[in-house]
């Protein structure tokens, strides 16, 4: 690995979000001599030279063509790279070829997927394969999951400091979040709803909190489905439409960590609305909201929000471990900029720099299980993310 020509390639780099990620190596580390080897990579070599000119990049910067039609072009974009950090979604219909060459080739690999059936499909294909070549295959490297797999994680470690003992219920909350979806995003629900339809066994392992760790089955989990209001924190708590990922990530996490958490542990997640009657109809509000999220005309892949709408965007989650005799600690996560892109490409910029450092073994699991606190530092020195006890 450490003869490979580039550190880091960014595969999708002429799509939205990569180009994102793109920007953020040229914000971060673009000038630095002693700055990370990374490349950019897509389907056209004009548009990735459009797209290098427009973020600022150097004109050295090199460009590398690959396709997720062409098995044997991702193969050799592999051997040249020590991590992909991919962008090109729907992972279930562009993604199956590269997970498969990085398990090959050993190649450390990030995306930013939320497709819980997809990502069984791989575990179960790959994982012993990652495991044998070193390849780490790292998925949900965004706003889903990070603040949420490391946000439990640093809770842990701070109930096990101060209590002695992991919290063996843990509730995630979001406080507050203003962002955008994307065609991207539309794009990856659409399509596990179609294969949802297709093929039934999907939706087992979407309703499953432990579809990720397969071999364990967990205790019963709060369902997080249904509207309530919430004593401790003085306000209602509603579904979160993101929750049905980020809980299977943090399950997997314990999982391959060895059950840190405990083999008991419980979690959710919702998103808190406010308090008394106006509270309580937003909290119903968003029931109506899952039904359908993205409106009567979903955005198409490619579209995203501006860069003001990015700028201004913010996230702040809580995270509230509880032991049975009443004992509670608070641990917030909170990021600048949007959610689903301001952020997240930071984010995924940042697990492929950890990866580089990271002595984890190979196979397929989450940024918790193989980078955990040296990612929050990252984080915190680089996508101006906050990870702290709440007193």
């Amino acid at each position: 690995m450490a003869d490979r020509e580039f550190d880091i390639i960014v595969y999708g780099a002429t799509g939205y979000t990569g180009r994102l990620v793109a920007e953020h190596f040229v914000r971060e580390y673009g000038n630095a001599a002693d700055g990370p080897k990374w490349a950019m990579a897509g389907r056209s070599m004009d548009k990735l030279e459009e797209v290098r000119d427009a973020i600022g990049a150097r004109t050295s910067t090199p460009l590398v063509v690959a396709d997720a039609d062409d098995p044997a072009s991702l193969e050799a974009m592999c051997h040249r790279t020590r991590v992909v950090l991919t962008t090109v979604g729907p992972y279930q219909l562009y993604g199956d070829e590269l997970v498969a060459a990085c398990a090959k080739t050993g190649t450390d690999y990030a995306d930013l997927c939320g497709e819980p059936a997809w990502m069984r499909e791989m575990i179960d294909a790959h994982h012993e394969q990652a495991k044998a070549s070193g390849a780490r295959i790292c998925f949900s490297s965004g706003f889903d999951s990070i603040p949420f797999d490391l946000g439990v994680l640093m809770l842990q470690q701070e109930a096990v400091a101060r209590h002695g003992s992991p919290a063996p219920r843990v509730k995630g909350r979001v406080r507050s979040m203003q962002g955008t979806f994307s065609g991207g995003t539309a794009a990856s629900l659409t399509a596990t709803m179609k294969a949802a339809a297709k093929n039934p066994g999907i939706i087992k392992v979407l309703n499953n909190p432990f579809g990720l760790t397969p071999g364990f089955e967990g205790p019963d989990q709060p369902s997080g489905m249904i509207p309530h209001y919430e004593d401790e924190l003085g306000k209602w708590a509603a579904p979160f439409i993101m929750a049905t990922i980020n809980v299977k990530n943090v399950h997997r996490t314990n999982f391959l960590r060895g059950h840190p958490y405990g083999a008991d542990f419980r979690y959710d997640e919702m998103m808190l609305t406010s308090p008394g009657e106006a509270g309580k109809a937003a909290a119903n509000a968003v029931m109506d909201m899952l039904k359908n999220p993205f409106g009567a005309k979903p955005p198409k892949p490619g579209e995203g929000p501006s860069k003001q709408e990015r700028e201004n965007g913010h996230y702040d989650v809580l995270f509230v471990g509880e032991w049975p005799d009443g004992t509670r600690l608070h641990y917030g996560v909170k990021g600048r900029y949007d959610p689903g892109y301001g952020s997240t490409s930071r984010m995924l910029a940042e697990t492929g720099l950890a990866l580089l450092d990271s002595k984890a073994e190979g196979g397929v699991g989450t940024p918790g299980a193989f980078l955990g606190e040296a990612l929050v530092e990252r984080l915190r020195d680089h996508a101006e993310i906050a990870f702290s006890v709440e007193e």
